[in-house]
């Protein structure tokens, strides 16, 4: 049933078009969205906000810790979120990310993207 399910995705991505873009897309589709520049940003957003289900991070950001180290931290305090990492870096190590994590390569095409949170949907 795709298209059914709504999500609560947080966006953390340090390029404004990119993240306005992405937003966009994901509310067309029917998704409550909530976004953040970076990792700090969204630890914020993600303590204050129990109903999250999807993450989804760029890798390399500035601030305390990449999108690497935020969907670590993300997993181990709430392993129920959906996590979708993006990174322009094609040869990113799959053992750094964490389990049950759907990797976009940069660029992705945005059908890609609204798969991957259906895919990721409880």
């Amino acid at each position: 049933m795709m298209g059914t399910q709504k999500a609560i995705v947080l966006i953390v991505e340090d390029e404004p078009v990119i993240r306005f873009t992405s937003l966009d897309v994901l509310e067309e589709a029917g998704h409550m969205v909530m976004e953040a520049a970076n990792a700090d940003e969204a630890m914020v957003l993600f303590r204050n906000r129990s109903d999250i289900d999807i993450v989804f991070t760029d890798v390399d950001m500035a601030g305390s810790m990449d999108g690497i180290r935020l969907s670590q931290r993300i997993r181990a305090m709430r392993p129920s979120v959906g996590i979708i990492i993006t990174s322009g870096v094609v040869n990113l190590d799959p053992m750094l990310l964490p389990a049950n994590t759907v990797f976009l390569p940069k660029p992705y095409q945005h059908d890609r993207l609204l798969e991957a949170i259906y895919q990721l949907m409880p």
